[in-house]
């Protein structure tokens, strides 16, 4: 899976810096100047994971956590020149992932993201594994057994009684082949 990150950082130099870091590792790297911009690249982009600078013109990273917690649980990293434990366990407490201080080690910087990254994959593994038993997702398309609703893309898609239990059995049985005959049997029975 190909990472996005985004730099939430108001200094230009540390911004691109911390984007090279990120690109070398083979990340995607979306940058912006403020909490507010970073709100609209989270809108815009599938961000996996977020870098934010806790002091910031127009918009600081405090409340731009916040906001962005309302929608959105990827991990997030505050980095600050404030080293006081009080201003950790703020941001800890209004929703960042973890904490680190001004000036930091690029390498510290990357095992951390890296980390980050590893168990929120496992979190989202973790959560399509034990999502409804009635309900399968294959890509982008989403049977509901228990409504008989099919969504391709977030999209209603239209079927007959019959097409869904076909679409459910191969749902059910990926990789599978089917000859005419035994969908035949299988969805119509026997006495057709």
């Amino acid at each position: 899976m190909e990472h996005t990150i985004l730099v939430v950082e108001d200094e230009q130099g540390i911004r691109e810096a911390i984007g090279i870091y990120m690109k070398n590792q083979g990340y995607n790297v979306i940058l912006a100047a403020n909490g507010k911009e970073g709100l609209e690249k989270i809108e815009t982009n599938d961000i996996h994971l977020a870098i934010v600078d806790i002091m910031m013109p127009v918009m600081d990273g405090i409340s731009m956590v916040m906001e962005a917690r309302k929608q959105h649980d990827f991990p997030i990293l505050f980095l600050s020149a404030k080293s006081e434990d009080i201003d950790k366990i703020t941001g800890l407490n209004i929703g960042a992932d973890d904490y680190i201080t001004k000036p930091f080690q690029s390498m510290e910087l990357v095992a951390r993201v890296r980390s980050h990254l590893r168990r929120y994959e496992q979190i989202l593994n973790l959560k399509n594994e034990t999502k409804n038993e009635d309900e399968y997702v294959i890509g982008d398309l989403t049977l509901n057994n228990t409504t008989k609703r099919v969504t391709l893309n977030s999209k209603d898609i239209k079927l007959t009684p019959k097409e869904f239990d076909i679409l459910k059995l191969l749902a059910e049985n990926p990789g599978k082949i089917y000859s005419r005959e035994q969908l035949l049997t299988i969805i119509w029975g026997t006495k057709y």
